[in-house]
């Protein structure tokens, strides 16, 4: 009788242990599942900020149209694609017309007749006066029916000719884009530091060349225990703009640098910092850009295994 008993209470143990096992109760499963769905959505805005980072890359005026960058000095150069001239562009009609640049930065283009060329969309009629990238929006000459063009841009105190052509072989056999996983371990909440108002940094671009950008502050955040600084450049939109690299560059990701941006951080001086958004500047892609390098203060003694790794060659 007692070895019943026994047995029987050995049961019961058994079967409510289990039980407990089983039943998380709905507590519980509830937090679960407001977790899983916290994560996917934020998987999904990930992954759409990506597939819209794709779609700018890809635009018959984007990066990966790039097809040439020619520097233009003070004077007069005869620019097109015929081997005569000045400056031979990589395509485009033989002669597209006379380039003056004076001392002072004024740039004018004077048509060759039958070029074909637009002028801000518009046919080209007489000498037309072309704003740089420095003035604004710049002034676009078009030709080859509109896959093709050419803006002015200024770096430094120098000006030089950027061609784009949408037909491109970098464009229309572009291989995409490659990821590390999506993870939170590289989202963090940020605190801000201002910097006095005004004050800049010195930042160079991939040809050496140094330029005064304005440097609102730095963000601060820990991983694993450690403290991090990077400091922001405002390019006038009112984001933080960080420029970065850290123990991936040159292995999994792009060498020089990888870009990402950050909220304002408002007056509660905190912002996000979400690697996971990192992307190749358009120098990974094209050597006819001039893009940033980062400070030494944004060098990272860190893995950020996260964002976009180094680009997959095309097969062109």
């Amino acid at each position: 009788m007692n070895k019943l008993i026994g047995i029987a209470m050995v049961a019961i143990v058994t079967l409510g242990l289990s039980a407990c096992g089983k039943d998380t109760g709905p507590a519980d499963a509830g937090v679960d599942n407001a977790k899983n769905a916290a994560k996917l959505a934020y998987e999904k805005e990930i992954k759409k900020a990506r597939d819209e980072r794709l779609e700018r890359l890809q635009q018959p005026a984007g990066w990966l149209s790039l097809v040439g960058m020619h520097w233009i000095d003070v004077g007069t150069t005869r620019v097109g694609h015929g081997d005569d001239n000045g400056t031979k562009l990589a395509v485009g009609p033989g002669r597209i017309g006379m380039l003056t640049l004076t001392k002072d930065g004024k740039i004018t283009l004077q048509p060759e007749k039958g070029s074909g060329i637009t002028i801000d969309g518009q046919p080209a009629s007489g000498t037309a006066r072309l704003l740089s990238d420095a003035d604004g929006e710049p002034t676009v000459v078009g030709f080859n029916n509109g896959d093709a063009s050419f803006i002015v841009i200024k770096r430094g105190e120098r000006y030089a000719l950027r061609v784009r052509d949408a037909l491109a072989a970098t464009r229309q056999q572009f291989p995409g884009l490659e990821y590390f996983p999506i993870s939170k371990d590289y989202r963090f909440q940020a605190m801000f530091i201002p910097n006095p108002p005004g004050k800049t940094i010195e930042i160079m671009n991939i040809l050496g060349m140094v330029e005064n950008m304005a440097n609102p502050g730095q963000v601060v955040f820990s991983k694993d225990g450690k403290e991090y600084r990077m400091e922001a450049v405002d390019e006038g939109d009112g984001r933080l703009f960080l420029i970065f690299a850290d123990r991936t560059s040159g292995h999994e990701t792009y060498s020089a640098a990888r870009f990402l941006y950050a909220k304002n951080p408002g007056e509660k001086g905190i912002t996000v910092v979400d690697f996971n958004l990192a992307y190749n500047p358009p120098c990974a892609f094209t050597s006819f850009s001039t893009c940033p390098t980062p400070p030494a203060q944004n060098r990272l003694d860190l893995r950020i295994e996260a964002g976009e790794k180094k680009p997959i060659k095309a097969k062109i």
